[in-house]
């Protein structure tokens, strides 16, 4: 146990087929991290031999079944194991149900054969399996243990998918990659890549409805969370409809003076509508924002704030955060981190913190 509590980090399993027999696996397994060169620049870490027991559950499927699973021991650098239900047209799947804390790597044969069985019938393998062959498939992707080429496909599958957890593990791996590619000339072939992922499944599930008495069509938690998900990455990453409907929805709202927008998708509708109207919408959320006595709800419109591709009024706001009658010094960090979030404001929000970096200190010590 002492291998789990005491030793920083957590492995990487690497499982790879025999090219001359079907039924043996390699098996390998490595301190996952993020930066190889860490160890390398860390002598500690450097003279290190991390090792970890690993019980590792692994089950052989092919398009239409799956086997029981079978678990390994796996204690050294590497091992040789024989699975005898395994043949060259299956494919392996380690970790069964995301039990064991480590991340679980394959060659790209069997990557291959595993987007094929989800592209065929996804169903085959489990709701946890399948977030975590997304989850699995990005990190070590961002880790350089594996093309980005290979999460990027797996995503393919997922206009069939009908389940929040595996959404939930693509959209957290696909914000990163896109604050980082916002700004290259290769972004307008990824956005429209995972808007085409994202189109079929946005227009089946739609927006929540209000019955007649104006409140929110109920449905299950688990249903409304992938409605969720998905009307985000749909407005995030540029669906026209979806950015009609947020807009359309603030407009409503500014000339009723009456919010009916679902309260779950509040935050990607502010946000949203401050991004693409006018500076009118911008004053109508920071006045909302001061009118407001529901904590939760300011958070929110504070945040939305900061959504604008306004520069002059995302330096207005970081300005405006410096006063604490106005922004509490608590929502103030917030402001700064936004803000930094924002294409239109990362080098705002760098240039903001390094000039007002005696008062910021100050503030904070």
């Amino acid at each position: 146990m002492d291998q789990w509590t005491l030793q920083m980090g957590y492995p990487v399993i690497t499982i790879l087929r025999n090219e001359t027999v079907d039924d043996v696996l390699k098996i390998t397994q490595e301190h996952f991290l993020y930066n190889t060169d860490a160890s390398i620049r860390d002598p500690e870490a450097k003279n290190k031999s991390y090792l970890w027991q690993i019980p590792l559950t692994i089950a052989v499927g092919n398009t239409s079944h799956i086997s029981p699973q079978t678990i390994i021991w796996v204690s050294n650098k590497s091992e040789h194991h024989r699975i005898p239900t395994l043949d060259e047209n299956n494919w392996v799947l380690g970790n069964i149900d995301q039990i064991g804390y480590f991340r679980v790597n394959y060659d790209i044969r069997n990557w291959r054969l595993l987007i094929d069985q989800l592209m065929r019938n996804s169903e085959v393998i489990s709701v946890s399996n399948r977030a975590g062959l997304i989850d699995d498939a990005f990190n070590l992707a961002r880790a350089g243990y594996l093309s980005q080429n290979i999460p990027l496909e797996i995503l393919r599958y997922l206009s069939d998918e009908k389940d929040f957890l595996p959404w939930h593990a693509a959209s957290r791996a696909l914000y990163p990659l896109d604050k980082l590619l916002d700004r290259t000339e290769d972004y307008s072939i990824f956005s429209e890549y995972i808007l085409k992922q994202v189109a079929t499944m946005y227009f089946r599930l739609g927006w929540p409805s209000n019955g007649h008495n104006g409140s929110v069509v109920q449905t299950s938690y688990q249903a409304e969370e992938l409605r969720r998900e998905v009307i985000m990455l749909a407005c995030s990453f540029g669906n026209k409809q979806c950015h009609q409907k947020a807009a359309t929805m603030i407009s409503d709202w500014i000339s009723s003076n009456r919010n009916r927008i679902p309260p779950n998708v509040r935050d990607i509708v502010y946000c949203t509508g401050v991004s693409l109207m006018d500076e009118d919408v911008w004053e109508f959320i920071w006045m909302k924002f001061h009118s407001s006595t529901a904590v939760s709800e300011k958070k929110i419109l504070l945040e939305a704030l900061t959504c604008s591709d306004n520069r002059n009024l995302l330096n207005r706001l970081l300005n405006l955060s410096l006063n604490s009658e106005v922004v509490l010094d608590q929502d103030a960090i917030d402001v700064i981190i936004h803000v930094a979030r924002n294409p239109h404001g990362r080098d705002l929000a760098w240039k903001f913190f390094r000039d007002k970096w005696k008062i910021l200190n100050a503030r904070y010590e």
